[in-house]
């Protein structure tokens, strides 16, 4: 189980933030759950180069659940530099977001994404998503030992 290690929240949009913070309480997904509000901030809390309290020196998340319209940095260049880099290549990346352009689908999966979810407009299947998202990635995947340190 990965009830230790956080989820990274990479949302740009505070309504859906609310949403999947609520919708991992109601589900009692115990993991301390990180929000940042753009690529930028999601790279820097994960190679240690934000803010000093923004990540403990290499720990990484359980999972990365990505939106891709972000400001300063996409979350599709966001992809592409976890997948770049050794220690975080094998990092679980969920994206989720509200795009239905079948390119943005395909690039995702090009640059190695783990999966990709259209967030539900409907808040009871937001959140019976989320619960399953959780249940899969928290409790059922087993990781990799390479995936939950960075290497600093």
């Amino acid at each position: 189980m990965n009830n230790d290690r956080p989820i990274l929240l990479v949302e740009d949009n505070p309504d859906d933030e609310a949403l999947a913070l609520h919708a991992f309480s109601k589900n009692e997904i115990a993991n301390p759950v990180i929000v940042v509000h753009d690529g930028v901030e999601a790279l820097d809390y994960l190679f240690g180069t934000g803010a000093p309290s923004s990540n403990k020196p290499g720990l990484l998340p359980a999972v990365v659940l990505l939106d891709l319209k972000l400001p300063r940095i996409d979350g599709l260049e966001v992809l592409r530099r976890i997948r770049a880099d050794s220690r975080t290549t094998l990092l679980p990346v969920v994206v989720l977001t509200t795009s239905r352009e079948s390119l943005d689908l395909q690039q995702a999966y090009n640059l190695g994404a783990n999966s990709y979810v259209r967030k539900p407009v409907d808040f009871e299947r937001f959140v019976q998503v989320i619960g399953l998202l959780g249940q899969y990635w928290l409790n059922i995947n087993e990781s990799s030992d390479a995936s939950t340190r960075n290497g600093y």
